[in-house]
């Protein structure tokens, strides 16, 4: 199956971050585009989450160590580590997230 990214419908599921889902079998793609300033809060889940940054700058603090991903940096989270972040700018992201969040859907 084939996806137009810009003819997803877009979410905002926090201030500040707008969201597109794909849904699989097994994973939720989240493309997200979050404005500067944008605070993820920190929480934790029981999925695995890769987090991609395709643009801008975002601080995330995973499990209790803060770095600042760009484009080329890749963050791998393990399930239910405590997580919460921050744009440094205007960011592209991908999620990648499995198994599936449902309550993306």
């Amino acid at each position: 199956m084939d996806y137009i990214l810009s003819h997803l419908p877009s979410k905002q599921l926090l201030l500040g971050f707008h969201g597109r889902f794909i849904h699989t079998e097994k994973t939720t793609l989240s493309f997200w585009e979050i404005e500067e300033g944008a605070i993820l809060p920190e929480h934790s889940h029981p999925h695995e989450q890769s987090s991609i940054v395709l643009e801008g700058r975002m601080e995330l603090t995973i499990d209790g160590q803060t770095r600042v991903y760009e484009p080329g940096l890749v963050a791998v989270i393990a399930p239910h580590i405590v997580h919460s972040g921050r744009a440094l700018s205007a960011c592209k992201i991908l999620d990648v997230f499995c198994p599936v969040r449902e309550e993306y859907k």
